[in-house]
């Protein structure tokens, strides 16, 4: 029988072409998230996160010591019970750079425009010596709200602004001190002290500066400058990238070979502080000497042969004498 326009076997395929049931699942209700107890497992969650975050590091008592070491892995700065370091009085044979480092320090210290310093030149001469002895005087003579040596070590410059935000808010003055630095030719971590020294958006903080000592003027040999020049599309270029460094620093101070009078002095010096009980000829004869072994006279050398020779004649080298 011939389906009729009203029954079912007509209707079928306009009810069947309808639109298809709905599968999106509905939204979860207060009572599924626990209702009231929903807030206790966010704050469960919250805990947990907190655990699993990184610990803050605790905020260096600057007031306990007056230098410290950064150590960026743990980042924190470890206090120094005891500065090695000798008194200004016995750095002979470079009062020149010895004036307007102290001087510069002591700009500092009063809160007034100073230079980042580079201190280059001979080995053994006395720079990181004199940085010691600067603070120590200015130091001194400044006590509020106190001047405070940080020594990076010179693998860790890169971490060099993390350290600055640390000391950024601090009521103290700090110098940020790196001994011996220096950069190889595939080294490219001295473009982080670049941006420190000057050129950051944030710049250098007002409470600190930097001191450097080398022996090289650029901070680089020059091999890695004649290498820069041999192999660059453009050489003039490639080497102004690398000095560019040195530049940054508004103060350069040169430390030369000393003279045989000078290391005389110095030897005359250490000597007459520590009451050692030789001189004269005798004296200056094994100095001299001394000298000659090592094939280089320097304030380095000079300490070498005073501690060897305190030993010999039972003479204990007080450091606080």
């Amino acid at each position: 029988m011939a389906a009729t326009p009203g029954s079912d076997m007509a209707q079928s395929p306009q009810r069947f072409r309808g639109k298809p049931a709905s599968t999106s699942v509905a939204a979860p209700t207060h009572a599924a998230l626990g209702g009231e107890g929903s807030s206790d497992v966010l704050e469960r969650i919250a805990a947990a996160l907190e655990r699993l975050a990184p610990a803050q590091p605790p905020q260096p008592d600057f007031a306990g010591a007056e230098a410290f070491v950064w150590h960026p892995e743990a980042r924190r700065l470890a206090s120094v019970r005891r500065i090695n370091r000798v008194g200004m009085s016995l750095l002979k044979g470079i009062d020149r750079v010895r004036d307007l480092l102290v001087e510069n320090t002591e700009r500092f210290a009063r809160g007034l425009p100073a230079n980042n310093a580079l201190l280059w030149g001979a080995r053994g001469m006395g720079k990181s010596s004199l940085v010691k002895a600067a603070h120590a005087a200015i130091g001194a003579a400044h006590p509020t709200p106190g001047l405070k040596l940080i020594e990076i070590h010179r693998e860790d410059i890169e971490s060099l602004p993390e350290l600055m935000a640390m000391l950024r808010n601090a009521p103290q003055r700090f110098i940020v001190f790196c001994d011996d630095l220096s950069f190889d030719a595939e080294d490219t971590s001295y473009k982080s002290l670049k941006t420190m020294l000057e050129g950051g958006i944030e710049g250098r903080p007002d409470n600190v500066i930097f001191y450097a000592t080398s022996n090289r003027r650029h901070l680089m040999s020059r091999e890695m400058m004649e290498n820069e020049r041999s192999t660059a599309i453009n050489p003039g270029e490639a080497v102004e990238e690398k000095v560019s460094l040195s530049d940054r620093f508004g103060l350069w101070l040169g430390f030369h070979r000393c003279s045989q009078d000078e290391f005389l002095a110095m030897v005359e010096a250490y000597v007459a502080h520590y009451r050692i009980p030789l001189s004269g000829d005798e004296l200056r004869r094994e100095a001299l000497e001394w000298a000659t072994t090592r094939g280089a006279r320097s304030g380095r050398v000079a300490w070498q042969y005073v501690q060897d020779l305190a030993g010999r004649l039972g003479v204990r080298l007080n450091p606080e004498a």
